[in-house]
């Protein structure tokens, strides 16, 4: 009976540590950040209160949202931030304020982590028919039924049908890597409408974006941020669709939910959350 007793103290302590799944909730947070110049880092900062704000100490970089995923998933004790679209099954997406990331809450607002995913390019492209038609197919019904299908929010809510021409040329496309995978789709669609004009789609960053329109590098540069007119001289966009950004956890994570004031004590330079005992709270134990 006293061994029972003593073993049963000692699981008990155990579980309260690490939580019926066997995280261990007394583990330093593993923050993970995009780099300086990500679309994604910018409109996530902003959206908490942190614009402009250098990263903690100790945080873990990623430059592309492939490794931000790949992070997360080997990391149990890893939060990060990415794009809603880009999320799959095997990361964990928190609540933020009790609140679902979803494509309905983003369209109503209620989801308040989101931002545009747009195209930039120089003003004078869209005299070319090649550029002017592929715009166009951007905001049409066949292209906001691509974006529907991959979990982002069509800016217009009544698009028309797209015009097929007879067209010949060539596009190339980079930039942000949140909105490449939906942009792959987009242009390998755009490629059956108009088998004439053929695409290119590459990544690098909202940065890359910006830097390439401008420089004329790319016909379209990719953002996933608020255009902003001083980063683009001579430029202008079209907003191509509204995605969420997710805050993300490893699947072995219990936290279900985290609130703006819990993201700024995490994200903010004096990491006034640094473990997470300090988020996990009333487990269940066995």
């Amino acid at each position: 009976m006293k061994r029972f007793a003593v073993c049963t103290f000692v699981c008990m302590a155990v579980c309260a540590a690490c939580g019926v799944s066997g995280f261990d909730a007394s583990r330093n947070i593993g923050v993970v950040a995009r780099e300086d110049g990500s679309g994604t880092k910018t409109a996530f900062m902003a959206h908490i209160g942190l614009q402009g704000k250098p990263d903690p100490a100790g945080v873990v970089i990623q430059t592309g949202t492939a490794g931000v995923l790949a992070e997360v998933r080997g990391n149990p004790a890893a939060i990060a931030y990415e794009s809603l679209g880009y999320t799959g099954k095997d990361v964990k997406v928190l609540q933020l304020e009790g609140v679902a990331a979803t494509v309905e809450n983003i369209r109503s607002g209620a989801y308040i982590l989101a931002r545009p995913l747009s195209v930039v390019y120089r003003q004078a492209s869209a005299e070319n028919a090649v550029y002017a038609a592929f715009l166009a197919f951007l905001g049409s019904r066949e292209a906001a039924d691509i974006i529907t299908e991959n979990g982002y929010v069509p800016m217009s809510e009544d698009p028309q049908g797209y015009v097929i021409g007879t067209l010949s040329g060539s596009i190339d496309i980079s930039g942000s890597t949140s909105l490449q995978p939906l942009m792959i789709e987009l242009a390998a669609a755009f490629e059956k409408l108009q088998p004439g004009i053929k695409l290119s789609v590459s990544g690098g960053g909202s940065g890359t974006g910006y830097k390439s329109a401008v420089e004329g590098v790319s016909i379209f540069g990719m953002i996933s941020e608020e255009f902003m007119p001083e980063k683009a001289a001579g430029c202008t966009h079209f907003p191509v669709a509204r995605d969420g950004i997710a805050v993300i956890v490893n699947k072995a994570n219990p936290l279900d939910s985290i609130t703006l004031a819990e993201l700024q004590g995490i994200y903010g330079a004096g990491k006034s959350v640094q473990k997470w005992n300090q988020l996990v709270k009333d487990q269940q134990t066995n």
